[in-house]
């Protein structure tokens, strides 16, 4: 049965096609604001209910937890082998600021999905592997589509599609092979979003992928 699109959903579809651009200031933008919309979507609620329905996955979202903040230069004390000096120096060797998520408001639990995978995302690229490039991001996206179903990650990996193939289409291939590793490889991985990244800084980076069976495919 069709539905009459509302003012959120057009402003979603307005976000969408901005995605699919080659203006980087304007795609950065519209994506938070695309996640900001979706997290009152009938999707991320069906997300939120496949989460509650694992443990780990239930406990983090009763806890509502996000852990301490990342102080890089303290996490630069760590061992050079650490998941957290790994973590700060990768921050610090790529500019990356820790400032540049947008405040939610953290009132529910897709608000808290929401946040949480936003202040991590980082840590993700560094446990998975998946670089910032455009087609590293899609990569983890991917991950992050097939861990926890993220409505946001699956219309970021359909941009990336539809913007490779109108403007770069000599990338496809490679954009498929980051999707298809990042899928897979989530799979895999026992659930990211359910980890206390704060309290394991110490850990050899190696050993915790090991951990958390993160199989890195050359």
């Amino acid at each position: 049965m069709s539905q009459v699109m509302n003012f959120s959903d057009v402003k979603a579809l307005e976000a969408f096609i901005t995605m699919t651009t080659n203006d980087a200031e304007g795609v950065d933008k519209a994506a938070f604001d695309l996640g900001e919309m979706l997290t009152n979507s009938r999707a991320y609620e069906l997300v939120v209910k496949q989460m509650q329905a694992e443990p780990s996955m239930a406990a983090i979202l009763s806890e509502r937890y996000v852990g301490s903040k990342h102080d890089l230069e303290a996490l630069l004390q760590y061992p050079q082998n650490s998941f957290g000096y790994i973590y700060a120096n990768t921050m610090k060797e790529q500019g990356l600021d820790l400032n540049y998520i947008p405040m939610l408001n953290i009132d529910s639990d897709t608000s808290y999905v929401e946040y949480r995978w936003r202040q991590t995302h980082d840590i993700w690229h560094v446990i998975t592997g998946f670089d910032i490039s455009e087609i590293g991001e899609i990569g983890l996206q991917a991950f992050y589509l097939a861990q926890f179903g993220l409505p946001f990650s699956g219309l970021v990996v359909a941009s990336g599609l539809v913007g490779s193939i109108l403007y770069q289409p000599e990338e496809t291939g490679l954009l498929l092979d980051a999707i298809a590793c990042g899928w897979h490889m989530g799979k895999q991985a026992k659930p990211l979003i359910a980890q206390r990244w704060e309290e394991m800084w110490s850990k050899p980076l190696l050993e915790l992928r090991q951990e958390l069976n993160v199989i890195i495919t050359p």
